[in-house]
């Protein structure tokens, strides 16, 4: 797929790793503008990354950088942060709401600090971004919103067993139903975008499966090429969609999986959320 997002202006949450670093890093090597939204300012024991490691790494990717200290729970961090970024790029472009909590606790382990953590970082951080974003969106030529979340498959299996986690991820879901629908005739594009499989994350490694999930996932490759299609369509054309990686990479042209896997020969380990109407593209899991 052709187009470029050079000189475009990204603004994306939990930036500094995983995930969010590498949307920032494709976006980055196109030579467009990253605002560097996340917590982690010095080393972390447990965690790889932060704002200014993730602003070096999109320097040398042919970007430009602006590494903040956002915490996506307070109002006068998020707005300050976003006035930031446009001030310093003159305007802005594309939101990532990928910042998120998790802990897959059932209801009677889920401490109501966690609960609250993971509803107001997931939620309500996603409702607040967006917020604040929207009056620089409906300025920009191809303004996209993204969420890292589920298709909302309201099924009793999904909910069950980790209940507080599921509502707080298919919170940022609602986020996309409503706001799609809320901005369409603005033409700002609101879309969600799931992986198919776990994606090799510090997420994966310390709280869900070690090294041998970490093994059986994709890299945070395929969720950033993924991301940089959906950013380069046009903003009135694809909204209120909820995509799986692997489907919609299919869709725009992608046959070859195994370059995601970060052990070839493991079989790839299923994550939550797919519904099982998702069928995966022809030889994508072999």
């Amino acid at each position: 797929m052709s187009g470029t997002l050079k000189g475009k202006t990204l603004f994306v949450t939990g930036a500094s790793r995983g995930i969010g670093l590498a949307i920032a890093l494709r976006a980055a090597r196109d030579g467009a503008n990253i605002a560097i939204a996340a917590k982690t300012e010095s080393p972390h024991p447990k965690l790889e990354g932060t704002i200014h490691t993730a602003a070096a790494e999109i320097e040398s990717a042919g970007g430009k950088a602006l590494p903040l200290v956002v915490d996506v729970r307070d109002e006068e961090s998020v707005a300050g942060a976003i006035a930031k970024t446009v001030e310093t790029f003159g305007g802005l472009d594309i939101v990532v709401n990928n910042a998120s909590a998790i802990s897959l606790s059932p209801t009677p382990h889920t401490e109501m600090k966690r609960f609250d953590l993971m509803h107001q970082i997931n939620t309500r951080g996603t409702y607040m971004v967006s917020k604040y974003a929207i009056p620089h969106l409906a300025k920009a030529e191809n303004p996209h919103v993204l969420m890292l979340s589920p298709p909302l498959d309201m099924q009793e299996k999904w909910f069950a067993p980790h209940l507080a986690y599921t509502m707080a991820k298919f919170g940022m879901s609602l986020c996309v139903l409503g706001l799609a629908g809320e901005l369409r005739r603005q033409g700002i594009a609101v879309n969600a975008l799931w992986p198919r499989t776990t994606i090799a994350t510090a997420a994966v490694n310390n709280l869900l499966g070690g090294e041998e999930l970490m093994k059986a996932s994709r890299t945070p490759q395929i969720m950033a090429d993924a991301a940089h299609a959906l950013f380069l369509k046009p903003s009135r054309e694809v909204t209120g969609r909820f995509l799986i990686d692997d489907s919609f990479l299919y869709e725009n042209g992608v046959t070859d999986f195994s370059q995601y896997r970060v052990t070839p020969g493991v079989p790839l380990a299923p994550d939550f959320f797919v519904p099982d109407a998702s069928l995966p593209p022809p030889n994508a899991l072999a």
